[in-house]
């Protein structure tokens, strides 16, 4: 059903970059299921992903950014709506 397809973007502060987080986070959403996007490092140190898909699939993989990966710590997950126009699937994009 089209009406509940959202997309947010999502920014993770802490120990986010040199472990794991990016690989993991697209581990998450392939588990997850229907849900298209991206996840990149930033040159400050936190990683950005942006998903789209089914409100509470999305609402799921945020859910786990919070927790993060086993060796990461997530200090702080910032969410916005975002458009999201993005390709299939869940991808893995260059640092910004």
């Amino acid at each position: 059903m089209v009406e509940d397809r959202i997309a947010r973007r999502i920014t993770v502060i802490g120990k986010v970059q040199g472990v794991w987080f990016r690989a993991w986070t697209i581990e998450q959403a392939t588990a997850i299921g229907g849900i298209d996007g991206w996840v990149r490092n930033r040159m400050d140190g936190s990683v950005e992903a942006l998903a789209a898909g089914p409100a509470d699939k999305v609402e799921a993989l945020i859910a786990k950014l919070h927790e993060g990966s086993p060796a990461s710590r997530v200090d702080r997950v910032e969410v916005e709506d975002t458009p999201g126009i993005v390709g299939p699937g869940f991808v893995q994009k260059p640092t910004v």
